[in-house]
């Protein structure tokens, strides 16, 4: 999403430093017993890793892929008419279904799981609406626009966003732990890019009890448990075309990926998880020394887990490369309590920032016209708990920004 991003594109982020990468697939879904599933940016190329499916698919996608400029300018828009509407509401008819409802118009296995791993990034169950919506835009994203990677890993594209602030006389303070309202040194408009909660603990004293108490119940998902690896070469794919894609996902049928993800919901460990993998030392080789590797992986538990799961990632990556274990000079493992410590605003280790749910898609995180705004006019939301939700694109603070400068110039 943040190539996409009309916040982001709007930016001269080249002018400092940010590179973007394509590996020479964006996923690759390997199976127990035949070749992967590999999107492709082009769709014909993706149909013929699909088998049977690889004409449904292409005619599937094939509208979508060619409007999508205009589907993600609308999808990463905060609730109201969009300027596309009869693109949006089929769009809509599809995507605030169950992903295991769309996965099943294909009859066989690869695109089947091809498409249950790209819904479970929703981080829901994929017998749940809508967690088919995050499932066809990425998706489609991978065909339209790929899935690359910025050159020298993920902080290059903070690093870019802060020297272009500043080139326009911003600045900025870190390790400046914030606890109350009064502590911030300005009368002006206050923007959190935090969890509902800890607006509702910094500034609880100058909101109504009743916005207060909405945002104290706003619903988290499970988190994760992420993997950091150093390997001593590359991974050794059992299929090797998986070796040349960016991102991985690990899991196997619709089925074991449909019930990894409804155990994390329902605050249980999976012994066969979904796993999702990146590779980007195999594009960028800024990422690692000569002839070595790095990888990460993560899988998603119950929310605030303190259960290192490093055994069973690490068994289905296994599964699908034989020899992995014997690369691996070093791991630093991140269960979900831990990621919740790192960043307090990953409740329980959830890094989506709230549940997508029917009820949290759009009115994120409480009901109000403008979301980004709340009843104090000075106070106002811009984390991922707002629309368009969670991901790398910039929107939510875009959108944010527009309603500080609405009603600070009214």
């Amino acid at each position: 999403m943040a190539i996409s991003s009309p916040f982001f594109r709007s930016l001269p982020l080249a002018e400092h430093g940010l590179q973007w990468i394509h590996p020479g697939a964006p996923l690759a879904h390997p199976l127990d017993d035949q070749p992967a599933a590999i999107l492709e940016r082009d769709l014909a190329a993706t149909a013929t890793t699909l088998g049977e499916d690889g004409d449904e698919y292409v005619r599937w996608m094939q509208s979508w892929v060619d409007q999508w400029e205009a589907l993600s300018a609308d999808a990463l828009a905060p609730l109201g008419l969009p300027a596309h509407p009869f693109l949006m509401a089929g769009f809509g008819m599809a995507g605030l279904r169950k992903a295991t409802a769309v996965a099943r118009r294909f009859s066989g296995p690869a695109a089947q799981a091809l498409f249950a791993g790209l819904a479970a990034h929703s981080v829901l169950p994929l017998d749940m609406a809508p967690s088919a919506a995050i499932g066809i835009m990425l998706g489609i994203a991978g065909h339209a626009a790929g899935w690359p990677m910025p050159r020298g890993g993920a902080q290059a594209l903070s690093d870019a966003l802060a020297a272009h602030l500043r080139t326009l006389g911003g600045t900025i303070e870190t390790s400046v732990p914030i606890s109350r309202l009064a502590e911030i040194p300005t009368a002006g408009p206050v923007i959190f890019e935090t969890a509902p909660v800890h607006l509702a603990d910094i500034a609880g004293d100058a909101l109504p009890s009743g916005f207060v108490k909405k945002l104290r119940r706003y619903q988290h998902g499970p988190g994760i448990c992420k993997l950091d690896y150093a390997l001593d070469g590359p991974i050794p794919w059992r299929d090797p075309t998986v070796a040349h894609a960016g991102t991985v996902h690990l899991g196997g049928t619709l089925e074991e990926i449909a019930q990894s993800e409804r155990m994390a919901w329902d605050g249980e460990h999976s012994e066969r998880p979904y796993v999702l993998l990146a590779q980007q030392s195999m594009f960028d080789a800024t990422r690692a020394p000569t002839g070595k590797h790095t990888l990460w992986a993560y899988c998603h538990v119950p929310s605030g887990s303190d259960q290192d799961v490093s055994s069973v990632i690490e068994d289905q990556i296994e599964r699908f490369a034989p020899g992995f274990r014997d690369l691996v000079l070093h791991r630093h493992v991140r269960t979900a309590a831990d990621t919740a410590a790192y960043n307090p605003n990953y409740i329980g280790g959830d890094i989506n920032g709230g549940a997508p749910t029917l009820g949290q898609l759009f009115t994120r995180p409480t009901a109000r016209l403008s979301p980004y705004t709340t009843p104090n006019p000075r106070l106002f939301l811009c984390s991922a708990a707002t629309p368009p939700g969670g991901g790398i694109h910039g929107m939510c603070g875009w959108h944010a920004a527009q309603a500080v400068l609405k009603r600070w110039r009214d």
